[in-house]
């Protein structure tokens, strides 16, 4: 160390353990900027001495455009500490940096290097000595950079160093998404011994983040909502919105950046059954989340984080404004949650760090939300059929068509219309997500407000083809199935011995397939599976390219419930049906389609995500299976993960005018296929009243 560097770096020390000023900032006002370090040759690094928990780089915006894949958008969970540390050292606002949970790490730098540490209290040392949270600090080459444990309240810290962290970008973005195993350092948390590299400065450090930008803490929150997308009559009760906004949820220890878990009053309904989507009044023909919402699965509210599913049949009462959304990142285990509406056209910008942004209060000031439950408009198309404009957050619309029922026509109509937008580029537009009967378009508010969207929705509606017209691309993608796979046993027996013992798809959901449907014996559920023809219409579906599908033919169409409560563990690639609908799961975790069996990787994770696409399966590619033996299975999964994999795909296209046609020429026969399916549901639902079961899924809704 030269002497130069020795001094200016004893000074900044002293600096950050100064008395404050009477500006409330040590060393003088907030604009005051501390003298840069000596220029610096080659790479600046660090190594890490201790990891901390669950320390991940991140970036922001983070990995934006790839939600219609499943692939979530990650990033800081408190976006607003991430940014201000990084405007405090010059950096741009998403340069990435390190989120850490409950705990940080110590890191060993090999060059002079100012950095920030923000976010939940924490203790601060450079070389043992202590230096302050929220300020800049320069340490000193072979310094020892040490982030504590959180005191609370709050969970999470964050690392923002000058030039940002430099790693490889995948799918546009540094940013760590550990449970598809990509971002970061290969896809993971931080581990002793790992090496981070830095970019050169490019602006000028200031002292720190001024005292009246820094977030509040608290153990008792409230958050900033809008209504909808799914809210009352149609979905929910009054007396349930009612409740929601009016409680005092309390954050569930099994919590994590997919999403805040809640315990509170389980709501009464205003549905009895979400018909084809699934028997309790939460299902929902699949549509796409916002990050923010309040998602009931089943009767159990979860706030969806930054890595939570982009595609899911659950609906959502109200969903968190975006300047709001900083918040779930610090929800610890045991605070409180209550959430205040408020009107979307008044919620803060989500590019506000300063007051515009009232971070530094303690509470939501609101004189109520808009009062349309959600709804922003209703209209019709020139042939009659519904068109349904709910609101998606201060920053989303969702379109939905037509009724609650499953209908490819209505599917033509989303296509149709995700196509006409895509194509024409709005700036203000940044993501569009298909589903089932819905679009989901996200917008920058402060570019594109509402009104202006939905002007340009009702001119698009008048420029599309009718439905009838459509003619899409469709592969016929023939892909193995390994029935009643030994990986599918061994999640319900975990579900069995973890979470419920008694629910009735339990020991073998493909004999509560049987009984759901009406079927003579479980061979009729093979031969069902094994000849249909399913249509794929969203992908994301419990993530990575994870297909949603359902058969072409109605007489295919195997209906189900889901778990409830779901699993906690789902074998990656297990293939399932819930609802009316086929998924295979891009990868583990949680789910609750009732298992048929597992199939290959449909994300190639060997892919760069630079120049190719590694997901599998597009927009109407129709999944014909063939049948494979456990250990045949695993050999070609093996093969698929060393890139050696190839499944045969037929060129195709489906018509909606011949699909049509086919519908009206075999309508008797759909007709007798799905009244002996809905009398052998009633039975099984019968039977589950009888045995106390029935009030266990519908709760107090009847």
């Amino acid at each position: 160390m030269t002497a130069a560097v020795a001094r200016e770096t004893a000074a900044a020390v002293a600096r950050e353990t100064a008395a404050p000023t009477a500006s409330g900032h040590p060393g003088g006002p907030a604009d005051s900027a501390p003298a840069q370090p000596d220029s610096r040759s080659g790479a600046s690094t660090a190594t890490v001495l201790r990891p901390g928990m669950q320390s991940t780089v991140q970036d922001w915006p983070g990995r934006v455009g790839y939600w219609h894949v499943g692939v979530p958008p990650s990033g800081p969970m408190d976006d607003l500490s991430f940014r201000l540390g990084n405007r405090a050292l010059g950096n741009p606002e998403g340069a990435a940096g390190l989120e850490c949970t409950l705990r940080g790490p110590a890191l060993r730098f090999d060059t002079p290097t100012w950095v920030c540490v923000t976010g939940a209290p924490v203790p601060v040392t450079v070389n043992g000595r202590p230096v302050r949270q929220w300020r800049s600090v320069l340490v000193p080459a072979g310094g020892v950079l040490d982030v504590g444990a959180v005191r609370g309240p709050g969970m999470r810290g964050y690392l923002l160093i000058a030039g940002g962290i430099e790693a490889p970008e995948y799918l546009g973005s540094r940013a760590t998404f550990t449970l598809g195993r990509f971002g970061g350092p290969r896809g993971r948390a931080l581990e002793a011994g790992d090496v981070l590299t830095f970019g050169a400065p490019t602006g000028r450090v200031s002292s720190g983040v001024p005292g009246e930008r820094q977030p509040v803490l608290t153990h008792r929150w409230e958050l900033a909502v809008t209504e909808g997308p799914h809210g009352a009559p149609e979905f929910f009760t009054r007396a349930d919105v009612d409740t929601i906004l009016g409680t005092d949820y309390e954050v569930h220890f099994n919590s994590d950046r997919t999403g805040v878990r809640l315990v509170g009053p389980q709501p009464r309904w205003a549905r009895l059954d979400g018909g084809e989507a699934g028997l309790h009044p939460s299902n929902i023909h699949d549509t796409a989340y916002s990050v923010g919402a309040l998602d009931f699965t089943g009767d159990t509210p979860i706030l969806l984080g930054p890595d939570g599913p982009s595609l899911g049949g659950f609906v959502c009462p109200v969903t968190v404004v975006a300047a709001d959304r900083w918040k779930l990142g610090q929800l610890a285990p045991g605070d409180t949650v209550r959430f205040v509406p408020v009107r979307a056209d008044r919620a803060a910008s989500l590019h506000a760090t300063g007051p515009d942004r009232r971070a530094d209060w303690p509470m939501v000031l609101s004189g109520g939300g808009d009062g349309d439950d959600g709804v922003l408009a209703r209209r019709e198309t020139e042939d009659g059929t519904a068109v349904t404009y709910r609101r998606a957050g201060n920053d989303g619309v969702l379109i939905e068509y037509g009724e609650m029922t499953l209908d490819l026509g209505l599917r033509a109509r989303v296509h149709a219309l995700h196509e006409h937008l895509l194509a024409r580029a709005e700036p203000g537009i940044t993501e569009l997500t298909p589903g089932v009967r819905s679009l989901q378009v996200r917008t920058d508010p402060d570019r594109l407000p509402a009104a202006a969207l939905l002007d340009l929705l009702a001119e698009a509606q008048t420029a599309l083809p009718a439905a009838e017209e459509l003619v899409v691309p469709s592969r016929t993608v023939h892909m193995p199935l390994s029935w009643d796979d030994p990986a599918t046993r061994e999640a319900i027996t975990r579900y069995t011995h973890g979470v419920r013992a008694d629910a009735p798809w339990c020991p073998w959901n493909i004999e509560f397939i049987r009984r759901m449907n009406g079927l003579a014996s479980v061979d009729e559920v093979f031969d069902t599976v094994f000849a249909a023809e399913y249509l794929v219409l969203g992908l994301g579906d419990v993530y990575l390219g994870a297909p949603v599908a359902t058969p072409t033919d109605p007489r295919h169409r195997l209906v189900t419930t889901k778990y409830n409560p779901a699993r906690t563990w789902t074998p990656e690639n297990a293939v399932g049906i819930g609802g009316a609908y086929l998924c295979v799961y891009g990868m583990e975790g949680p789910g609750g389609y009732q298992f048929v069996g597992r199939t290959t990787q449909v994300w190639n994770h060997a892919s760069s995500g630079i120049g190719e696409e590694p997901w599998l399966l597009r927009f109407f590619d129709r999944i014909r299976w063939y049948p494979v033996s456990a250990a045949e299975l695993l050999d070609l999964r093996a093969d698929f993960a060393a890139g050696r994999g190839e499944l045969r795909t037929d060129d195709g296209e489906f018509r909606l005018a011949d699909h049509r046609a086919f519908l009206a020429e075999n309508a008797d026969s759909i007709a007798a296929f799905r009244a002996r399916q809905s009398e052998a549901f009633a039975t099984e639902r019968e039977s589950w009243r009888a045995a106390g079961e029935f009030a266990r899924v519908r709760e107090a809704a009847g």
